[in-house]
């Protein structure tokens, strides 16, 4: 798996590239602590490159997803599409994430 930053204005997308799984789910998590710790306030995931997830990689979008709720933060996922999409169906995590079609759309819920 391979992690990338951008910064776009005030937003830091995080292009994750490669399958979120057991083996390197804890990258992810790092790297968002890292990123709190650094007091950025808004968050992208952006997981268009993702093609496999398994539940180590949902535990790790559960945990960021409520560490940046309860810190009262700025987050969204974006470009969930394919497996990652049935896993989350499944799981019926779809509401609980706050998921986006579009990079776009995801600029503005990260943004307001």
């Amino acid at each position: 798996m391979e992690l990338r930053i951008r910064k776009s204005q005030e937003i830091y997308i995080i292009d994750v590239q490669g399958e979120l799984d057991l083996y390197n789910a804890y990258k992810l998590k790092e790297l968002l602590t890292k990123m709190l710790e650094k007091k950025i306030e808004r968050f992208i995931i952006n997981l268009d490159e993702v093609e496999y997830i398994d539940s180590s990689g949902i535990g790790v979008l559960i945990y960021i997803s409520s560490t940046v709720k309860k810190s009262n933060l700025k987050l969204a996922i974006t470009n969930v599409h394919g497996s990652v999409q049935k896993v989350l169906e499944l799981t019926k995590l779809t509401g609980y994430f706050p998921i986006t079609a579009t990079l776009d759309e995801a600029m503005t819920k990260a943004g307001s």
